[in-house]
Order: C-alpha cells, then sequence, then structure tokens
C-alpha cells in the first residue's frame, strides 16, 4: 500500500467510524422512521400550500366573504382558506407520525395503528365537512337573505335563518355518519328535524304561503300592471310593483305594501 493510500485510509477511518457508531446506536428501523417523518413534513407543506393556492384559484374567499365563519377566522388574523391549509398540514403529519412510530416497531403504535389508521381520515374528513356545512351554511343564509330583501313581511326574516341552520344540521349528520355514528339514528334525526321544519313552517307561514300562491295567481293572469289605479280594501294608489308576495302602492308620495292574500280576501278595484 502506497504512502498516499494509507493516509486516505488514515483520514477515512474516523468519519466512518462515526457512522458505524451512529449505525450501533440507533437501528436501520429507526433511521427509515426517521427519514418517513421528515418526508412527512415536508409533503405537508407542500400539500398545505398546494391547498391553499387551489381555493385561492377556484375564487372561494371571495365566494365566502362576508360570511360569519369568515369574518370570525379574519378576528383571529387567519382565514377560512388557511385554516383548511393548516389542517391538511396537520393530517399529513399526524399520518407521517404514525406511520413513522410503527416503523420504529414502537409497541404503542404496534397495538393501536390499526384503529388510529381507521379514524384518522374519518376525523379529518368530518371535520373538513363541518368547517363547509358552516361556511356553506352562511353563505346560503346570505343569499337567501339577499334575494328576500324586497319582501317587506316580518315572517319572511326567519328564513334565511332556517335555511343556514339546515345546512347546519345537514352537515353536521355527515361527520357524524363519517365517525361511525348509527345511520339509523341519523335517518330518524333527520326526519323529525324535517318533518319540524314542515309543520312548524306551515304554521309560521301560513300567511306567507297564503300570499305567495295568489301572486302566483297575480303574476300569470296579471289583472293590473305596473301603472294602474287600483284600490285593495281601504288602500288606493296607483301601483308601482307587483313581485311573488306583496304589491307596492303609492299615493300622495305614500307607499303602501299590500300582502297579495289581501287581493283575495278583500278584492281589487281597479280605476279607470
Amino acid at each position: 500500500m502506497t504512502p498516499a493510500a494509507t493516509l486516505l485510509q488514515a483520514e477515512s477511518d474516523p468519519a466512518d467510524s462515526f457512522f458505524a457508531e451512529l449505525t450501533d446506536l440507533l437501528p436501520r428501523d429507526v433511521w427509515f422512521a426517521l427519514v418517513v417523518l421528515v418526508a412527512g413534513f415536508v409533503v405537508a407543506i407542500v400539500l398545505g400550500t398546494l391547498t391553499r393556492r387551489v381555493l385561492d384559484g377556484l375564487g372561494v374567499p371571495d365566494a365566502i366573504e362576508g360570511t360569519a365563519f369568515e369574518r370570525t377566522a379574519r378576528n383571529f388574523d387567519t382565514s377560512t382558506v388557511e385554516l383548511l391549509g393548516w389542517l391538511v398540514r396537520y393530517f399529513v403529519v399526524g399520518v407521517a407520525v404514525l406511520a413513522a412510530l410503527s416503523i420504529a416497531n414502537v409497541n404503542y403504535a404496534d397495538r393501536f395503528w390499526s384503529q388510529v389508521v381507521e379514524f384518522l381520515p374519518m376525523l379529518f374528513f368530518a371535520v373538513v365537512i363541518l368547517i363547509v356545512g358552516i361556511v356553506v351554511g352562511d353563505k346560503v343564509g346570505l343569499l337567501v337573505q339577499e334575494r328576500l330583501r324586497g319582501v317587506k313581511l316580518p315572517q319572511v326574516g326567519v328564513i334565511p335563518a332556517a335555511a343556514k341552520y339546515t345546512v347546519f344540521f345537514l352537515a353536521f349528520l355527515i361527520a357524524l355518519s363519517q365517525l361511525g355514528v348509527a345511520t339509523l339514528a341519523l335517518v330518524v334525526l333527520l326526519a323529525a328535524y324535517l318533518f319540524a321544519i314542515v309543520f312548524l313552517g306551515g304554521i309560521a307561514f301560513a300567511d306567507l304561503l297564503k300570499s305567495g300562491a295568489a301572486g302566483t295567481y297575480l303574476l300569470l293572469t296579471q289583472p293590473y300592471a305596473i301603472g294602474d289605479e287600483v284600490r285593495v280594501g281601504d288602500t288606493g294608489g296607483i301601483v308601482q310593483e307587483v313581485d311573488l308576495f306583496v304589491t307596492h302602492i303609492e299615493d300622495d308620495g305614500e307607499e303602501y305594501i299590500v300582502p297579495n292574500r289581501k287581493v283575495f280576501e278583500v278584492g281589487l278595484v281597479r280605476l279607470r
């Protein structure tokens, strides 16, 4: 052996001995578990960022702007999209940690690995469904409220809240189903909820339903139109607007909002 080779071997021996001692100190399974853990953190960061960018590209932040959940998130200096991104990150990290523990032959992971593997994805999807349900419910409530803004009836104010909480309830039931709650119990709860909505809604909105039915007839037959001078009971004036529930009549600068059902109850006189 040449002197140069001897010198090179002497210089490399400390490094080789260091790695040999490190390998003896930590088994190969532990090294593999560490690699899986590091890779899991990297994948979590990438997927979380990708989730946020995809949602931004789809216009989700603009679509949910103004919802109660988004406003609450903004109060904590974050957003719904950012929360979903972090949720994806935590899910991937949790899977990576469990995988690393299993690879390292940790007894705890060996005992509970199958149960955790089954439960963690269900919990993840249940939380996502709840968040999406709350956001969608808020948005539905805002849209319904906007659509009914022109209807000047006191009962109408309950409809946006009913629509919003219906979406909340459905999301809650779906989330429970993801966690393995009995399907029969969910069906019974859903049936009871829908019955309560229909029964109580029929009682609370009886006048509103009558006005809607009368408005449908008036819009189809058009016995009077905008600009006609009419009298409904003690109210008279020029018709300004006719929608599904009410008729707007103006007289001497005063606007009267007459429920359409009143047209059928007291009759209408059209002045020629």
